[in-house]
């Protein structure tokens, strides 16, 4: 990472106060699924599957943890195999206790410069369904403190979820971040 990257990232580095970044382990991973679950607007996945990214994709993923060590919140992530670069980010969540403070900008901030010291990041990739105001902006919000440009495009249509009623499934892309 260059010195002119470094200051940039640190620059939005800004925890809540008495609130610490992780990496999840997998003991996280029922405290991520109720968050997950109390969010009321993420699609819930199954229990495992939290258990399974704290342990698979933890070097992509942060958990944001209070002064006992407990999840407060989280964002899930990987690299995408055919786009190196790109970081998709799965899931945000930031328990009701804690929304407000700027958490979830936080976190994601933490994660890509974590991944950012690790490989080169040249964007960030999200979905959003539409009306989602909190996440579109969290993510606008994040590309206007990196100088980087949001392209949107459908990526899933309503009709190709085969377990009934879903909306559409909005590409965010995040970039070219500066490296």
């Amino acid at each position: 990472m260059t010195a002119a990257r470094a200051d940039l990232q640190a620059e939005f580095l800004e925890m809540p106060e008495g609130l610490r970044i992780d990496r999840p382990k997998v003991a996280d991973g029922a405290a991520l699924w109720h968050i997950a679950k109390d969010s009321g607007t993420l699609d819930l996945n199954s229990s495992y599957s939290y258990l399974l990214w704290c342990r698979d994709f933890a070097g992509t993923s942060a958990v944001a943890r209070d002064a006992d060590g407990v999840p407060v919140g989280f964002v899930t992530g990987y690299v995408r195999p055919e786009r190196p670069g790109t970081l998709l980010v799965w899931q945000v969540a930031v328990d009701a206790a804690h929304r407000g403070r700027g958490l979830a900008a936080a976190l994601l901030d933490g994660l890509t410069a974590r991944v950012a010291e690790q490989r080169t990041i040249t964007a960030v990739e999200t979905t959003i369904t539409p009306g989602n105001t909190a996440s579109e902006r969290l993510f606008t919000s994040y590309a206007r403190r990196h100088g980087a440009r949001v392209e949107r495009e459908v990526l899933f249509e309503a009709g190709q979820f085969p377990d009934g009623p879903h909306d559409p499934e909005v590409l965010y892309r995040i970039g070219p971040l500066p490296g």
